[in-house]
């Protein structure tokens, strides 16, 4: 993960994007890029989304916006200097926690 922080940061830096890659500007690329990825599923059914990668022109679509939205992420945390994988090791750990798996069984057997 950080050799590809690493490389969009030369790729920033190699095009003088530093400036606008602010952690105000970047937050809102992925909501953008986010957004479009969710225009791809919009209109269709629980089915048709499932099936999505069948077509080789929305799996690239979905394959292209998926890329867009882990690289402003990427960017975003190394920015605000967040380790990804820590943090999400750490919000796993608190879900466990907040949702351990004897409410999850309960919550079943009163179905």
């Amino acid at each position: 993960m950080g050799a590809l922080q690493e490389r969009l940061a030369r790729f920033a830096e190699a095009r003088g994007w530093e400036p606008y890659h602010t952690p105000k500007n970047l937050v809102a690329a992925l909501s953008v890029e986010a957004s479009e990825l969710l225009e791809i599923f919009q209109w269709l059914t629980p089915e048709e989304s499932a099936g999505v990668m069948d077509d080789p022109e929305k799996a690239h679509r979905v394959a292209d916006e998926v890329a867009d939205v882990l690289a402003y992420l990427l960017q975003f945390c190394e920015v605000l200097g967040i380790d990804a994988l820590e943090a999400l090791s750490a919000k796993i750990d608190r879900n466990e926690h907040r949702f351990p798996v004897k409410d999850h069984q309960d919550r079943h057997s009163l179905k």
